[in-house]
């Protein structure tokens, strides 16, 4: 019998390993029975926005964690497909820091081009999987229908993401804050806090950008809170760095220097849960936000059953490249070109990379880490070159533009590591640049 295979989540990395699979058919091998599971009404994961928060329009929680005039705060050069790049796309070259409905275009537009949707259940939802008798057992629903189904499969990939369940710490005096507090999984629209004073708890990329967001729109002011270290960018007039919130009082909030600060509104910005309540518990990751996870082997295999993968779990520099080359090596082992070893040397591959990162004394080193991660797994599977080295001084260039002006980094052009081609200056400074639009961006 045809193995069958199912991939949950059709967003990038559920996409990265329905291309991968694509493209070993197109090179004449017999590959598995494919059915991916979205519980979306479309394809796209994150990047597919929503203005609904909460619950969806089924009683499902929202996935979706994008906010409008979101751009990316990374080079796109370090995120692209080498097998569909940038050029192939727009059919010219385009600025490095694209905002989300560009990027959306481009992950969606190589699906569209490979005709992926056809192995894509809409609008359902997984509600279990089990291991049983040598196959899993994935129990879904059609939302649409209102209807339960139970299917068999051979191997079951977890392609669902780590950013839709929030952290949600609690202070004294949250109950009775009289203004709007929300985590940054809520956070759509920066012109709801146009002439606020708004506190961001937080210290890592959504509370960067969500602190520049809100100022960019015409927050009147943006507090940023820290629990460990200030992010120590050079921050323009009207946006600060305080140690961590203590408590609330009314409208004002008191941080552990002694310091305080009245404010209108509260975004926590402090991180997501890995949660995966709909795998049975002996098959469930459980894990902090790290650059390489326990239990998954190559980053990939969950060691006590192989046959069940997690694509993208890792903490991220790389993106949408990382996807890709998981989700290749991912197919070579379910196709049998590449043998597993035995749980013990899979156990000593996980800890000797895990030593390494603890080892890391500062985000440049991060960065190479997870370069040769995925070098480690390029080398062994045929997904098209890149100039993988290229990548991580292109990241080492963006971290110093960042130091430099935070406000200004995402003017910088990089060059492609995959065609080589340099890209354009955007028609306008970011901080001057209010339409996200696709066609604003592109200049039509």
């Amino acid at each position: 019998m045809t193995p069958r295979v199912a991939i949950i989540g059709a967003g990038p990395c559920g996409l990265s390993q329905l291309q991968a699979f694509e493209q070993a058919r197109l090179k004449g091998a017999d590959i598995p029975e494919i059915v991916c599971f979205e519980k979306q009404a479309d394809w796209g994961g994150l990047w597919n926005y929503t203005w609904r928060t909460g619950l969806d329009e089924y009683g499902e929680p929202v996935h979706g964690s994008m906010y409008r005039y979101l751009w990316s705060n990374g080079p796109k050069e370090c995120l692209e497909f080498a097998d569909y790049t940038f050029d192939e796309h727009f059919q010219r070259p385009i600025p490095s820091f694209p905002p989300r409905e560009v990027l959306y275009d481009y992950i969606t537009g190589r699906a569209k081009k490979n005709h992926l949707r056809r192995y894509i259940r809409f609008s359902t939802v997984v509600r279990q999987v089990e291991f049983t008798e040598g196959q899993f057992r994935v129990r879904v629903k059609d939302l649409v229908a209102d209807q339960e189904r139970v299917e068999t499969f051979d191997f079951v990939v977890v392609a669902t993401g780590h950013f839709s369940i929030p952290n949600l710490p609690k202070f004294e005096g949250i109950e009775q804050f009289p203004g709007r507090v929300l985590h940054s999984h809520d956070f759509r629209e920066a012109r709801e806090f146009a002439g606020k004073d708004l506190l961001v708890v937080g210290s890592s990329y959504s509370a960067e950008d969500i602190a520049l967001q809100t100022y960019k729109y015409g927050a009147k002011s943006v507090t940023i809170s820290y629990r460990t270290a200030p992010m120590g960018f050079k921050w323009p007039e009207g946006i600060e760095e305080v140690p961590l919130l203590t408590k609330l009082e009314g409208k004002v909030a008191h941080f552990q220097d002694g310091s305080s600060k009245k404010v209108d509104a509260i975004v926590f910005c402090v991180g997501y849960q890995h949660n995966f309540p709909f795998v049975e518990d002996s098959l469930r990751l459980k894990t902090k936000n790290r650059l390489y996870p326990g239990s998954l082997y190559k980053g990939i295999f969950w060691m006590s059953n192989p046959k069940l993968m997690y694509l993208g779990m890792q903490d991220q520099f790389y993106t949408f490249s990382m996807f890709d080359v998981q989700a290749w090596y991912a197919r070579d082992v379910m196709l049998g070109r590449i043998a597993l070893p035995s749980y013990e040397e899979m156990a000593a591959d996980i800890a000797h990379w895990q030593a390494r990162e603890e080892s890391l004394a500062n985000p440049f080193e991060q960065i190479d880490f997870q370069k040769d991660y995925i070098v480690d797994l390029a080398d062994q599977v045929d997904y098209p070159s890149c100039d993988w080295e290229l990548t991580t001084e292109l990241f080492k260039v963006w971290e110093h533009d960042k130091e430099q002006s935070i406000l200004g980094y995402r003017d910088k052009v990089f060059r492609s590591p995959c065609t080589g081609t340099e890209a354009t200056v955007h028609h306008t400074p970011w901080i001057e640049a209010m339409d996200d639009s696709l066609a604003s961006f592109l200049g039509n």
